[in-house]
């Protein structure tokens, strides 16, 4: 890894604050947009799939290109590219407050994924590279914890700026903080890179148009039936094109995901498990945070008020699970969090009910808090600890990008289980579409708490020498030791 100069304490620290931070402001924006859908439909106009896409724009954009932005980061320098992404994602965050219809809106928001998949990856690979592996167990754990928070708290935040101010303030709340972080970026990070290899523009135009194509037939099949012909096609081509980015990137001579990775039972099973986890996650809280402003008639900030005991729970668990998992298998940790997610997410759906009060949800609310806490402090480590040190960009956009994805069909098929078993008519409608929705998300949090356990034993993070392959890493012959 070539850098400017060597980190030190000082920078390892400013790394944590600045690269925690803006993985803040990116991860906020997955779920802030929930709360302020029915204020946009009534100012913007759009249909239910319009304004599913206001959600989807973003984490699917996100989630396409985040392996791009790692590998532009190691082109062009990791600094200089995580401080693009911010300078976009501040720009795109101004656009969508000033949209007047719900295109440009859609547009905009697109654009924010685009900025979120340079600085995501780029914090994290940062991070790594500023902060001794004695110590990454703990500041993987802040990260985690805060960003794990941002995801969370996105119904609150959002619900208090709709309330009290309006829906366009939840993307004027960007632009201050990108503002302050470019400077501090520049000024406070070490420059990094990887070896410049080509970028793999075709591979990412394959897997772009491929998750493009399946999440348009999820969120159409409901609406012209899973027959119909632009639903078919949606799937039949977004899969076929899947399929030949996977043959691609088996045959070219730089890809954007060396497949050799997936060779690594640890690197595939973890990787397997985040996209399970927002699947699970993302469509629950999409259609719970619905529940709580539609049925049982609580505003906004109400909402997100009585989502605290879940969303308050990464902010006061993950750094102590983070410190624990630099002593301990980092694997427990995050399995015992799925299993929690599971089962709180399957409590909501065995008790939802028209006329349910919010004080039977607040334990399966804490529960699936305490779950996802214990997922976000020790995941990076065992994702990064289960490549070789000079591949961890690649491994970071990679594992940020299948969770992104996870979170955008999780969105889409939950929405559709609900669509086709209920809808938003009376609240026994709604009830009767959030029971299964809720089960399927509980049942791929369960799925992927068995697969964490499928991953190898790993070792203490402080355990692991630079320069060294990772505890988790199974040795294979490379071609590439870089990400591009």
């Amino acid at each position: 890894m070539l850098t400017d100069r060597p980190p030190t304490k000082a920078t390892a620290v400013w790394t944590l604050v600045i690269t925690s931070i803006a993985g803040f402001m990116a991860a906020l924006d997955n779920l802030i947009v929930i709360t302020a859908i029915p204020d946009i439909g009534e100012d913007l106009g759009g249909g239910i799939e319009e304004l599913e896409w206001t959600v989807n724009a973003y984490t699917l954009s996100f989630a396409v290109l985040l392996m791009l932005g790692a590998a532009l980061g190691d082109r062009f320098g990791r600094r200089r590219m995580f401080g693009v992404g911010i300078a976009l994602f501040t720009a795109s965050s101004a656009g969508a407050a000033l949209s007047s219809d719900i295109g440009l809106l859609i547009a905009a928001r697109a654009a924010q994924g685009v900025g979120a998949a340079l600085l995501m990856p780029l914090s994290l690979t940062l991070l790594t590279a500023a902060v001794p592996a004695e110590r990454r167990g703990m500041a993987y754990g802040i990260w985690g914890a805060v960003n794990g928070l941002a995801v969370a708290s996105g119904p609150l935040i959002g619900g208090a700026v709709v309330e009290h101010i309006s829906w366009q303030w939840i993307f004027w709340l960007n632009v201050p903080i990108g503002i302050a972080l470019l400077p501090l970026a520049r000024l406070r990070l070490v420059e990094s890179r990887g070896p410049a290899d080509r970028l793999d523009v075709v591979g990412t135009v394959l897997a772009s148009l491929g998750l493009l194509g399946i999440t348009f037939a999820l969120i159409q099949g409901n609406i012209d039936g899973w027959t119909s012909a632009p639903v078919l096609a949606g799937f039949g081509l977004g899969t076929a094109l899947l399929v030949a980015f996977v043959r691609w990137e088996l045959h070219t001579d730089a890809p954007m995901l060396p497949m050799r990775l997936f060779r690594s039972r640890a690197f595939s099973t973890v990787n397997a498990a985040g996209l399970l986890m927002y699947l699970g996650m993302f469509g629950s809280i999409f259609l719970l945070t619905q529940f709580l402003q539609l049925i049982q008639g609580y505003s906004p900030l109400e909402a997100g008020v009585r989502m605290l005991p879940w969303t308050a729970m990464p902010m006061i668990i993950a750094p102590l699970a983070g410190a624990l998992s630099d002593r301990i298998d980092g694997r427990l940790i995050v399995a015992t969090g799925l299993a929690l997610m599971a089962v709180g997410i399957g409590w909501q759906a065995a008790i939802a009910e028209p006329g349910l009060s919010y004080a039977a949800q607040v334990a399966p609310f804490a529960i699936s808090g305490v779950g996802m806490a214990l997922f976000f402090a020790p995941v990076s480590a065992l994702v990064m600890n289960s490549v070789r040190p000079a591949e961890q960009g690649i491994a970071s956009g990679a594992s940020n990008a299948l969770r992104e994805i996870g979170g955008t069909l999780g969105v889409a098929l939950l929405a559709s289980v609900f669509s086709a078993r209920g809808g938003y008519g009376a609240p026994r409608e709604f009830t009767d579409g959030l029971t299964p929705a809720l089960w399927v998300g509980s049942g791929a949090l369960a799925l992927a708490a068995v697969l964490v356990l499928l991953a190898p034993r790993q070792r203490p993070a402080g355990s692991v020498t630079e320069g060294k392959t990772p505890a988790l890493a199974e040795p294979g012959p490379a071609r590439h030791s870089a990400p591009v």
